[in-house]
């Protein structure tokens, strides 16, 4: 069975910079769950960063131009925290390697897992295109991710690449 990787926060799981949780709910990673598809990281928690911690945004570009080391990730106090942010965006492709995982949903926004948007480095709330440090790694070494609010985009590409596999 194919394995799919997810953001903790989807799951629940009290990983947010706040040290919150969300309160998402959908069908498809309710079903996912119940099969044993899921495979749960976030990433900057598996890079070494605390619950709580100070937000942080990339600075200067977006995750490709931190993995290329032209951008930093920096956190609202003002430190570098881009090791911790690389850390876990190879701790995230190491369990897709250990899985063979071709599938990622992540949370939208986020400096590690965004893929359609994420910050602008301001703390200002600017949103601008671009993917965080996680997903670039992930899509650059052929891993298709999603975020949250196109799940069922996910699906029909799970859907598709399992009838493929048959």
């Amino acid at each position: 069975m194919e394995k799919v990787l997810v953001s903790a926060c989807l799951l629940g799981d009290p990983v947010r910079y706040d040290g919150g949780t969300l309160n998402f709910e959908d069908q498809t990673l309710t079903q996912w769950r119940k099969e044993g598809r899921l495979v749960s990281i976030c990433p900057e928690i598996a890079g070494g960063l605390p619950v709580p911690r100070s937000r942080s945004e990339i600075v200067g570009g977006d995750g490709h131009r931190v993995l290329n080391g032209r951008s930093s990730v920096i956190s609202i106090t003002g430190q570098d925290v881009t090791r911790f942010f690389l850390t876990g965006a190879q701790k995230a492709l190491e369990l897709v390697r250990a899985y063979n995982i071709r599938l990622a949903v992540f949370k939208e926004g986020s400096p590690s897992c965004g893929s359609g948007y994420i910050y602008d480095g301001s703390f200002s709330g600017i949103r601008k295109p671009g993917e965080g440090v996680a997903a670039a790694l992930l899509e650059k070494n052929g891993v298709r991710v999603f975020s949250e609010r196109n799940i069922s985009e996910a699906r029909k590409y799970l859907e598709w690449n399992n009838g493929m596999l048959e």
